[in-house]
């Protein structure tokens, strides 16, 4: 499964991105999905996840009330809306699936992902 993260770019502080995670995988329907991070000189974390059928939703404390997780079925994608961006946003980010199919719930640990996107880089100016 191979997956392609886009949208990242310089914002200034307060503005908006749109991420898109594209694949032609036929099954990406029927996994979950997430967005992680990674900030330079630090580990990657967690920023939002998506249950498979889009139903139910996670997202870090950090990034609550300010980013939004989506999927569109139709195209095989999914996004992630970043509003009100902080400098403390600036990171790789990527978006990852798991090798299970339904798979229950949305999970936040990087451990239970199996394909990665290539990253897309977000940096936000003060």
């Amino acid at each position: 499964v191979q997956l392609q993260a886009s949208g990242g770019g310089l914002v200034r502080a307060g503005g908006s991105l749109t991420l898109l995670c594209t694949t032609s995988d036929s099954t990406f329907n029927l996994r979950g999905m997430a967005w992680f991070r990674q900030a330079p000189g630090k580990a990657r974390e967690f920023v939002a996840a998506a249950h498979w059928s889009g139903s139910s939703l996670g997202y870090a404390d950090s990034v609550k009330g300010r980013f939004a997780i989506s999927r569109d079925k139709s195209k095989n994608a999914a996004y992630l809306q970043m509003n009100n961006l902080k400098p403390e946003d600036t990171a790789v980010y990527y978006c990852a699936a798991p090798n299970k199919l339904l798979m229950a719930g949305t999970e936040s640990n990087a451990a239970k992902y199996d394909f990665w996107g290539q990253g897309t880089l977000v940096t936000v100016s003060s």
